[in-house]
Formats: C-alpha cells, structure tokens, sequence
C-alpha cells in the first residue's frame, strides 16, 4: 500500500488522468475526485472526471466542470472513495481492470487497482485526497471547496461517530483558503426540498421497530417516490433520519431501486457493526455506516437483514 508521498510522487510522474466516482454518487466521492482533479491541473496535469450518469442537483455543481470530453482517452485511471468494482457506474465497467490508483478509506475495500492508498481511520476519502493534493502544491480554494464537500458530507457536518480532531483541522485550513463553505453548508444542512420532506414523513408513517425498539427499520419503496414524483436528488441523504431517533442504536433505511431490488442503508451505535452486518449480505462500508443490496419482496429483504443483525448481536 502506498504512502501519500509515494502517491504523489506516482502523479507527478503520469499525465492524462481519469477518475472515477461510485454509483448513487455522494459528496465525497465527487469533492475527493473534484479536490483530486484540481490539484492535478494545479500540477500541469491533464486529469478529468468521468461523467457519473447518476449525478444529483446537490453534487452536479462541483463535478460537471471536469467531466472529460467523450474523445478524452486516459493513460491513468484513479478510483475516489469506491471500497468494491460492484460500485462502478456502469459507464466505468470498462476500466475495472484498468485502474492505476484507487484512493479509499473504507475498511471493507477490496484490494482492486494496480497501487492503492486506503486510509481507514480517516473521515472521508477527502481527508486522503487533501494530504495528497498539499503534497502536490499549494493548496487553492478551488481545491478545497470540493474537498470540504467530501468532508462535510461524510461526517454529517462534523457530528457523526468518525469526526476526528484531525478532520476539524483539515477542515479548518480548507477554510482559510477563502471558500466559500457558508452557502455549501446551507445547502447541503440546512435545506431540503419539499418532496424529499414529503418521502421523510411517509418513512416516519410507516417506519417498524425491533428489539425492543432498539432498531428502527424505515422504508422508501418506488410506489412513495412515484406517489410523491421525487427524484434522486430528493432521495439523498434519507438513510440519516432513521439515526435521529431517541431510544435507537440501529437504523436500516430500505430503498427499493427497481422492482424487488433494495439498497439498505445501516447506521448503527457501538452495539452492531454495520460493515460487518452488509459484509455477510455482499456489501460493507464502515462500523457506524454500510450498505448492501438484496434481491426479493419488502418483507423479505427486511427479514434478511434483521437476521443478520440478530446474528451479529
């Protein structure tokens, strides 16, 4: 595994880059690729994302001014905050086995990728991204927008579990660069669409809770977002409300993606490992925060998960 030294050194030394963003993109996969690009055209680079086709209203800002033009053809490639090859948009298959550099922070990461950085301790994959980029040159405000994105965005604005002193202080010397955080963090914190409050209120309606109420399973089948006509971008961040609720330490959020195909979201307190309960259902992630698919009815797909559960327990 690669050191940030080694990483950037490895980057100095190659030219024309892509990188690579997940599935269901969130702001840290896009502010670590965004951060990341910058800092390599600071550096004299040719460097571009490619275009995630499930890009959000909330996160297309910060990664449409690097997407690569549909000629660009990279001698690179680097993967951002993607722990599995599952995780690739489908335009990205093609690069599964082409993948230069992955750059993650997820204890559930596969190994993939001629070189790697992972850094599992770290906040968010931005964290890693940022030490890279100082390492490359001067940090700008154009890098540090996007990485405070993936920062902010991964750790709940600073409140959850994996904030650490030395995330505050990334996120400090991001801002004295003189971005521009005020209007990110209304946007991101502060402000939700109707629809997407609509979705939050049909969850809470429906929402079931198991042992002994110490786990609260919500969910957002294709039937709410068509009844509410939300999109994707009202769907972010959903998997946060069900953690918000007193007297919980487990929360499974089920979003039905296509007919009988559920992502599940897990957020868990120190009692359940939730990498370890989406790792024995195919997915992972992290302690506090991980995900996996399953296939089959609502019922079905929520008695599959409280099984595990029960089993890690």
């Amino acid at each position: 595994m690669l050191t940030v030294p080694q990483t950037a050194q490895l980057l100095q030394e190659v030219d024309n880059i892509l990188i690579l963003t997940h599935i269901r993109p969130d702001g840290d996969t896009i502010g670590s690729a965004s951060g990341l690009c910058e800092g390599l055209r600071s550096a004299g680079k040719t460097a571009y994302l490619l275009p995630n086709p499930e890009l959000t209203r909330s996160v297309s800002p910060y990664a449409l001014p690097y997407h690569a033009p549909s000629d660009f053809t990279p001698d690179f490639v680097v993967s951002c905050d993607i722990a599995s090859l599952q995780l690739l948009p489908k335009n990205a298959t093609v690069y599964a086995d082409k993948i230069d550099l992955a750059i993650d922070h997820h204890p559930s990461f596969e190994g993939f990728g001629k070189q790697y950085i992972v850094r599992p301790k770290a906040a968010a994959c931005a964290e890693i991204v940022y030490d890279i980029v100082c390492a490359l040159g001067k940090l700008t405000p154009e890098m540090a927008l996007p990485l405070y994105l993936g920062i902010s965005t991964d750790t709940g604005c600073f409140v959850y579990t994996n904030t650490t002193a030395r995330t505050h202080e990334i996120a400090w010397k991001l801002m004295q660069t003189g971005c521009n955080v005020a209007d990110l963090n209304k946007a991101f914190f502060r402000t939700k669409s109707r629809k997407q409050m609509q979705l939050e209120g049909a969850m809470l309606d429906t929402m079931t809770f198991h042992d002994e109420g110490r786990i609260v399973v919500l969910a957002v089948p294709m039937s709410l977002m068509a009844r509410v006509e939300a999109d994707e971008s009202d769907a972010e961040d959903l998997s946060s409300l069900g953690a918000m609720i007193e007297g919980t330490d487990c929360a499974v959020t089920m979003r039905e993606l296509s007919e009988n195909k559920w992502k599940l979201s897990v957020r868990t307190g120190k009692r359940i490992n939730a990498s370890a309960v989406c790792q024995v259902l195919g997915g992972g992630g992290h302690a506090a925060a991980a995900g996996c698919t399953i296939e089959g009815t609502q019922e079905e797909a929520k008695a599959a998960i409280l099984a595990v559960i029960a089993e890690q327990v």
